[in-house]
Order: structure tokens, then C-alpha cells, then sequence
């Protein structure tokens, strides 16, 4: 599909939309916890996540893939969150399922930012080589449980901000 050079500019251009995606990310759910709501941040992120994962699907591959599933996961619960933040205003129990879906969605970005960080950072691969073995499964968990409680405590400080920005 591309040469060399195309597909390392390619790469190079999924991997920083999937970095701005969970570094805007990360700045949206530090709003959502802090009743702050970021209109420019909640907007980068989302179209960079989905950006991601519709690149994703750039690269050559022969069978369908982990990948490819979190993938279409992840555009689906992107679709959701657009929907409850630009379609329903965060309205009612929208308010609650945009904080889920767009925390979900960052999870997924951060869960397959720390799949390839174990496949290519030498210290990471060298405690899980087949991403079989415990610090594998320890990380992954952990950021499991940090996400969870994210999105807990983000819809039980929900009320009192709107998508417009008013606190």
C-alpha cells in the first residue's frame, strides 16, 4: 500500500494523533473530575482519538486483529460520546454517558499505548516478552482501576456543569 518512507510518515502521524488523543484526554477527564468543563479539550480529543483509531485501519494487515477490535470499540463509544456531548447537550443521564463513553475511550487509547510500550520499550518487554507474564497484567490492571474510579467519581461530581461550559 505504501513504501518505506509513506509508511514511516504514516506511522509517524497515527502515533502522535494517538498521543495528542490521550494527552487532551487526560486534561478532559482532569476537567471532568474537577467540575471543569473544557469545551476546546473534550473536542480535541475526541476527533484525535477517533482519528487514531480510523488510521489504525491504514496499516497492512492479513487477518483481523486485537487491534482492529479495540479499534472499532473505540469508534463506536466515540460515536456515543459526540452524540451525548453535540446531539443531547449532556442533557439528563447524557451528561453521565459522555463521561463514560469518553473516559472508556481514553482507556483504550492508554490500553494499547501500554501494549506497545511492553512490545518496544527494551526495560518493559524484557519483564513480559509474550505479554503473558505478571508486570503485564499488573499494569493493565492498575490502569483498569484508575480509570474506573475516574469515571466514578466524574459522574458522582457531574452535576452542576453543562456542555456549554457553565459550572
Amino acid at each position: 500500500m505504501f513504501g518505506t518512507d509513506a509508511m514511516a510518515i504514516y506511522t509517524a502521524i497515527h502515533v502522535a494523533l494517538s498521543l495528542i488523543g490521550i494527552l487532551t484526554g487526560l486534561v478532559a477527564v482532569a476537567g471532568l473530575l474537577t467540575r471543569r468543563w473544557l469545551p476546546a479539550w473534550n473536542a480535541t480529543f475526541l476527533l484525535t482519538t477517533a482519528l487514531t483509531s480510523l488510521t489504525g485501519y491504514g496499516f497492512p494487515f492479513h487477518q483481523l486483529l486485537p487491534s482492529h477490535i479495540i479499534g472499532a470499540l473505540s469508534l463506536v463509544v466515540l460515536a456515543l460520546a459526540a452524540f451525548a456531548l453535540y446531539g443531547r447537550k449532556l442533557a439528563g443521564s447524557w451528561k453521565r454517558t459522555y463521561i463514560f463513553t469518553a473516559v472508556l475511550a481514553l482507556y483504550f487509547n492508554v490500553f494499547v499505548l501500554l501494549v506497545q510500550a511492553f512490545l518496544n520499550v527494551p526495560a518493559l518487554h524484557a519483564l513480559a516478552p509474550t505479554q503473558a507474564e505478571p508486570p503485564f497484567s499488573v499494569a493493565q490492571i492498575a490502569v483498569l482501576l484508575i480509570f474506573v474510579v475516574a469515571v466514578v467519581v466524574a459522574c458522582s461530581r457531574a452535576s452542576g456543569w453543562t456542555a456549554d461550559g457553565h459550572a
